[in-house]
């Protein structure tokens, strides 16, 4: 589906709303002379973090301390989608262009918002079934007049910017029967754009590909983990890795170590800079039981995009088995360290531990805990070797770890401010009990298999919302020890990466409020929240100066830029991404709906329009009697938790079907959904492949049952459901 519209884009040529007179004229005109000299052109954002360090700092400061206070609505767009919205806008020369759900592309007029054209990609859901978190994507980027943007399905496409049209495609899956996805920014990198997949939760092997910018054809790809030695291994930096794995790994659960997000590339020094993602499965001991250090999971990767080949690397969490990827985005840019300008990348993993590289060697410079992690003791200053805490080894019981899988910092960008010395970023400070249910681990092809159980540390006070089997796990009086506090915090923290000291922090709705930051030179940091605000604070203290009610939750980080001398700033709102199952009441998803939506906002500008508020949710319908037996319903709940969980967290407003809510047409056609892909264009893909129609009626029987006592605590209320941020079915 493609909606062009040339005259509109005409009539901004003619407005004079394109390129300024020292850049490269047409839609989507970057290069390399314009990215480099950014700084002196601010009215423009040509990265998804502005400039190419990414830094997510604007120098524009019409908006300031001083003005902000005038700060209010200009336009909004609606996507027309339901589902989560990650992306930070690009704009040039007048136009911005954005992502959507599983790829979908924008471009707007980035004075009104009006609608330039629009690409919806043909996505195959049956091959998105290893998809981990919603079907999100965090943005594209814009090259010499091209936007390129990757499907869900793992599909890359290179579009004209002037029109939306399709130039080239290229699928960049090595094998589809595994379970690869793709939801990442790609990363132009000298005369190649790169991209990686997702799927370190399924049985994916991560890798990069860089592609042609201008025909789409392959120039090289890089694996980040080795393959099984019995197999010929060609890139001389796996054959290196390789010694790092025990040689009867695993190696049909695919390592993981995928790049889902997390690159930079480096235009001076000509790096592209790659983070990769956690080991799979999550237990070491099962993973690689003679041991290693599992290269290059949950590392940071310096790879000459020219070649293909490795320069450098840091893994920053060795041995990897808490799921912390190392694929959060990075930022370059210069720090003056004892005396010495250093060229420096800065680093806020899942891991908890804030790292400052020497871009150039990979050097560790400095590394220390942003947010509460007990899983290391520090880092040795001589070798960057990391020092780990053996109470956080689950290989024999259940421990309670910080951060946890969620990670303390995730894809959210962060902001440096070159006028404070200050990184900006969100953090959930939270743990989580991890156990291994690794043991003789089933291998299932294309399918969720992490080897673990996962409970977030705050349900420990709450354990009679627990499964018996999972209640079991967590009574050792050890788990709690030098851990007290139970509780989940979310943060706005601003750090100083030149003393690794956190200078301020600012509480939030809780570790789910974790939007992304923008800084600029008005002295401000602007984020949004779960619960549908833009708040913007003072850069130098955490001070809230400006609050606005949007009515729509926003994960994304802002974006600034300005036309004919007006600064705006945009953001796009929905709730999803990580945790898109387990929505929370108190975020604006719950209260107006989930419709995606791009704001902006302006000085002089007016209230912001409020989606209409959703009112109390129906009554849950009388499901259809139980027929079937207590041990059918039994094994339907470990089916519907080994394969369906992920999306379907049956609570109201979950964003995901509710599936205690079917309505008799529904329970007819279940068989036909679940096995045949009846609603596959909706993005249900069919499970006929792994589950037999016994195994369908037994998962059909579970979900009857949950119904049932849903339902009937529901009568028992008075007719109204009682609601909850927790899982039901638990």
């Amino acid at each position: 589906m493609l909606r062009v519209s040339n005259l509109i884009v005409l009539a901004m040529f003619c407005a004079g709303l394109v390129a300024g007179p020292a850049a490269a004229q047409g839609p989507g005109a970057i290069d390399r002379a314009r990215l480099l000299a950014a700084d002196r052109a601010p009215q423009d954002w040509l990265t998804s973090g502005r400039d190419y360090g990414k830094t997510h700092y604007s120098p524009l400061d019409a908006i300031n301390r001083e003005t902000v206070s005038h700060l209010g609505f200009a336009w909004d767009f609606h996507t027309d989608t339901q589902r989560g919205l990650e992306a930070t806008p690009i704009v040039v020369g007048g136009i911005l262009y954005t992502s959507g759900v599983a790829g979908r592309v924008y471009a707007l007029n980035a004075a009104t918002g009006a609608l330039l054209w629009q690409f919806v990609p043909d996505v195959d859901y049956q091959m998105t079934r290893g998809t981990c978190c919603d079907e999100v994507n965090r943005g594209v980027a814009v090259w010499q007049g091209r936007v390129y943007v990757a499907s869900l399905d793992g599909i890359l496409y290179a579009l004209d910017a002037a029109s939306g049209k399709v130039l080239w495609k290229a699928d960049t899956i090595v094998d589809h029967a595994r379970g690869y996805s793709s939801t990442g920014a790609p990363e132009i990198a000298g005369n190649v754009v790169v991209i990686g997949n997702a799927g370190g939760e399924y049985d994916a092997r991560g890798y990069i590909s860089a592609y042609d910018l201008a025909s789409g054809k392959l120039a090289w790809r890089f694996f980040t983990v080795p393959g099984d030695p019995s197999k010929p291994e060609n890139n001389p930096s796996l054959r290196f890795a390789v010694r790092s794995w025990d040689p009867h790994s695993l190696w049909k659960f695919g390592g993981g170590g995928t790049v889902w997000d997390g690159m930079v590339y480096d235009p001076v020094l000509k790096l592209l800079y790659v983070g990769t993602g956690n080991g799979e499965l999550y237990p070491h001991k099962e993973r690689s039981p003679k041991g290693g250090d599992n290269l290059f999971t949950c590392s940071v990767l310096a790879i000459n995009p020219r070649s293909g080949k490795l320069v450098w690397f840091y893994q920053e969490t060795p041995r990897d088995q808490w799921d912390y990827d190392a694929d959060q985005p990075m930022i370059l840019t210069t720090l003056k360290i004892k005396s010495v300008a250093r060229e420096v990348l800065l680093h806020a993993p899942k891991n908890g531990v804030f790292y400052v590289l020497d871009r150039r060697t990979g050097k560790l410079i400095s590394a220390a805990e942003y947010a509460h992690a007990n899983w290391f003791k520090g880092v040795n200053p001589k070798t960057g070797q990391v020092i780990e805490n053996p109470a956080a080894d689950y290989s024999s019981e259940p421990r309670l770890v910080f951060p946890s899988t969620v990670g303390a910092h995730n894809w959210n960008p962060m902001a440096y401010d070159p006028q404070t010395g200050l990184v900006y970023l969100s953090l959930a400070d939270m743990g989580n009990v991890l156990a291994d249910a690794s043991d003789h681990p089933e291998y299932r092809k294309g399918l969720w298999g992490t080897g673990v159980v996962a409970i977030f540390s705050s349900q420990l006070s709450a354990p009679e919302s627990l499964p018996p089997g999972i209640r079991a796990l967590l009574t050792p009086e050890h788990l709690l020890k030098g851990n007290p506090d139970l509780s989940t915090h979310g943060y706005l923290e601003a750090y100083d990466p030149v003393r690794q000291k956190i200078v301020w922090r600012v509480g939030s709705a809780g570790w789910w409020d974790r939007a992304g930051v923008l800084a600029t030179g008005g002295g401000l940091v602007f984020q949004g929240t779960g619960t549908g605000r833009l708040r913007v604070y003072d850069a130098g203290d955490g001070q809230l100066l400006k609050d606005i009610d949007v009515g729509t939750t926003i994960v994304a980080a802002p974006m600034t830029y300005s036309v004919d001398g007006v600064q705006y700033v945009a953001v796009m709102a929905a709730w999803g991404g990580g945790g898109w199952a387990f929505p929370h009441p108190e975020s604006a998803a719950y209260s107006y709906g989930n419709e995606g939506r791009i704001i902006a906002f302006r000085l002089g500008g007016g209230t912001v329009p409020l989606p209409a508020p959703l009112g109390p949710p129906p009554p849950l319908p009388e499901p259809p009697a139980q027929q079937a037996s207590a041990e059918t319903v039994q094994k339907g709940m470990g089916l519907f938790f080994q394969n369906c969980v992920v999306c379907h967290s049956n609570q109201t407003r979950s964003g995901s079907a509710d599936l205690r809510r079917m309505t008799p047409q529904v329970h007819e056609q279940f068989n036909a959904i679940v096995l045949d892909g009846l609603f596959k264009s909706a993005g249900m893909p069919g499970w006929g492949d792994v589950l037999s129609s016994t195994d369908a009626d037994a998962i059909h029987a579970y979900l009857i049952s949950l119904a049932n006592t849903a339902y009937d605590q529901q009568q028992k209320n008075g007719g109204t459901e009682k609601t909850g941020g927790g899982l039901h079915g638990f």
